[in-house]
């Protein structure tokens, strides 16, 4: 009997002792995304990456149930009471989004992506140079239309960073070529209501001669309504991102190029980012709190070698 009490403490003090370890829950690392769009796919993939390489964090790709600013920042709230240690979000409204920003920052540690918010206490912005982007869709612009034109513009939110920062750097790649950018469209990530603005230029401003899609999803649309129109040609297309869409009409010239991001790496670098801050190394994030990911330009020349390397990265190889 007093051997079997024995046995009874000590697998009571092993188990104990075990507690502990075993009760540990994994640290939880979040990415937001600003709305559901297939661009997301390949930061999607980064994440996926980075969590074969941090066993133990347990990494989230979240989406918001609307892409809106108030959305967006309930999906935060709801995922700090949760317990999440960190979060990356695509801000979609960063001005009217400070204060939930803020709030989300003193809890956790706070980065932004894709369209930054720096007026909040982010820790740092990791993504692309919108102003370099819009910079680089300009050139292209230029090249494609030498004797000058007439752009239309088409965007998801026309208030956020990202949109405003590509608009301002197209209009200064363009100064003095001739080349105008009348006007840009908003639709606020709503794919029926791009179409329909492309369709309403169409057919109410005939002067327009060249089309730019400032978000993902937006070229596809244009490429769509220029095709219902038989115009597809006729009117010079500048695009933004990877959209299967856009690559193929690159690659058959129906558009002159478009300006690709990164996002595999905005999803593993900042997986790997926010978990060296929660193990408290922070030299990862720069003075300026600026973490750029440069975009490149695709166009004939290059767009199989460029889809080549997605359909690696989303495939894991």
């Amino acid at each position: 009997m007093r051997n079997l009490q024995k046995l009874g403490i000590a697998t009571l003090a092993a188990a104990i002792v075990a507690t502990p370890a075993i009760a540990q829950e994994k640290q939880t690392l979040a990415f937001v995304v600003n709305a559901a769009s297939d661009f997301w796919k390949l930061a999607e993939a980064g994440v996926k990456a980075a969590q074969a390489e941090l066993p133990d964090y347990e990494l989230q790709f979240r989406y918001p149930a609307q892409g809106t600013a108030a959305m967006q920042n309930a999906l935060m709230d709801d995922l700090v009471s949760a317990g999440v240690d960190s979060i990356m979000i695509s801000s979609v409204d960063p001005k009217t989004s400070i204060d939930a920003f803020n709030r989300i920052a003193a809890q956790v540690p706070l980065f932004t992506t894709d369209s930054d918010a720096p007026a909040s206490e982010r820790l740092a912005y990791l993504g692309s140079s919108n102003t370099a982007a819009g910079i680089q869709a300009g050139e292209i612009a230029v090249q494609a239309l030498p004797d000058g034109g007439k752009c239309m513009g088409f965007v998801g939110f026309l208030g956020a960073d990202n949109a405003v920062e590509r608009i301002a750097g197209f209009r200064q790649a363009v100064e003095g070529s001739g080349i105008e950018l009348v006007d840009v469209r908003g639709d606020d990530v709503d794919f029926s209501v791009a179409r329909r603005n492309v369709d309403d230029v169409l057919a109410a401003n005939p002067e327009i001669d060249c089309m730019v899609g400032f978000y993902s999803y937006n070229p596809p649309r244009i490429y769509e309504a220029l095709q219902a129109a038989g115009k597809l040609g006729e009117i010079t297309v500048i695009a933004f991102d990877e959209d299967p869409i856009t690559l193929g009409a690159v690659r058959e010239g129906s558009f002159a190029g478009t300006v690709v991001q990164d996002p595999y790496e905005w999803g593993y670098q900042g997986m790997k980012l926010m978990a060296a801050v929660l193990e408290g190394d922070s030299s990862g994030i720069p003075e300026d709190g600026l973490i750029i990911v440069p975009t490149k330009v695709i166009d004939q020349g290059n767009v199989d070698d460029f889809e080549a390397e997605l359909t690696a990265r989303i495939s894991g190889n």
